[in-house]
């Protein structure tokens, strides 16, 4: 089976609830990058026999993919039909890609189509294809000073940028380089507005996972940027609520990349494997089928990505994982 949370994670989960650093409410949804970055700081070091193992891929990937609880649905049945244990290091996207670029993992699930597009380009990755889809929402506090509540998201900006620079709200910021924090940036561009948590004494940048910055937007009651996934997991825990939504600028495509195994020393046929069961009739099936107090998080988009938000799919990607996820097209 795929390694869930070392037990040194337990353990320090268990510390910081002990010393009042973390509640219990904040403990449900604490993201496991959090956990992997305290580690990395206070020199806590991972095994490398689990790496050395024959049958074993290493997975680097999105909180949100991890934290939903996709991945635990999904592995089981990948690792008993394959024989292949994945490992899964849960971190934001632009970490993820570093990681890649080391060859410190096999196969990458991101969710940054520019920055995935260069990954690919530059030599460090292959044959990236479409997996599925969620997208992004606005959320804050339920009296809603910014007033942005059903509104298009340019607007809902807009009133943002604006309730800021009059001291009426806060807005957190993942500000860590990932998948959303990308997403939230392009977002503000769509009003000309550059923030600067330096300047800008209402955005504040938390240069952590989604799930931390949540617990923190939660506590100061304000407003941030999540995908639904993250959101459909944790929504139970927080007393902010789901103010926008719904428009195609919002989605979000998450992308398969293996590993240039020419450049990179990899488990690349593992990885193969891998990808073509993502990409299976089997694997997409599973993705549909994943639901939360039945509300779908992710929806499969192997071979039609082009057709659902306009993220670019050719027929040289349907072609070559046909051939390897049992003739299946999408």
């Amino acid at each position: 089976m795929h390694k869930k949370k070392p037990s040194y994670e337990s353990f320090l989960l268990m510390i910081l609830q002990k010393h009042g650093f973390l509640t219990s409410k904040q403990k449900k949804i604490l993201s496991i990058s959090f956990i992997i970055s305290i580690s990395m700081l206070i020199g806590i070091s991972t095994s490398f026999d689990i790496i050395n193992s024959k049958n074993r891929i290493i997975l680097a990937t999105t909180t949100s993919t991890y934290d939903s609880g996709l991945l635990d649905y999904l592995l089981p049945t990948f690792e008993r039909k394959s024989g292949i244990s994945v490992d899964v290091l849960s971190v934001g996207t632009g970490y993820a890609l570093e990681t890649g670029r080391r060859g410190d993992a096999d196969v990458l699930l991101v969710h940054s189509r520019t920055r995935e597009d260069a990954f690919v380009s530059n030599g460090f990755g292959i044959h990236r294809v479409c997996i599925m889809y969620n997208d992004f929402i606005l959320i804050g506090p339920s009296n809603d000073p910014a007033s942005i509540q059903a509104e298009n998201i340019t607007i809902a900006m807009t009133k943002l940028k604006n309730a800021g620079e009059l001291g009426l709200i806060k807005f957190y910021s993942r500000g860590d380089g990932s998948g959303t924090h990308s997403k939230e940036l392009s977002l503000w561009e769509l009003v000309n507005f550059i923030p600067n948590s330096g300047i800008d004494n209402w955005y504040y940048e938390t240069g952590t996972g989604m799930g931390i910055t949540l617990i923190i937007s939660d506590e100061k009651n304000g407003y941030t940027l999540i995908d639904r996934g993250t959101w459909l997991s944790a929504k139970d825990s927080v007393d902010l609520i789901l103010l926008v939504e719904g428009e195609e600028i919002l989605l979000n495509p998450y992308g398969a990349i293996l590993i240039n195994p020419e450049t990179l020393a990899v488990r690349y046929d593992f990885a193969l494997e891998f990808v073509a069961f993502l990409t299976s009739e089997e694997g997409q099936g599973l993705i549909a089928s994943y639901r939360l107090n039945n509300e779908t998080l992710f929806n499969p988009c192997f071979g039609h990505c082009n057709e659902t938000h306009s993220c670019r799919t050719t027929e040289t990607e349907i072609e070559f994982w046909k051939e390897h996820n049992g003739g299946y097209i999408g």
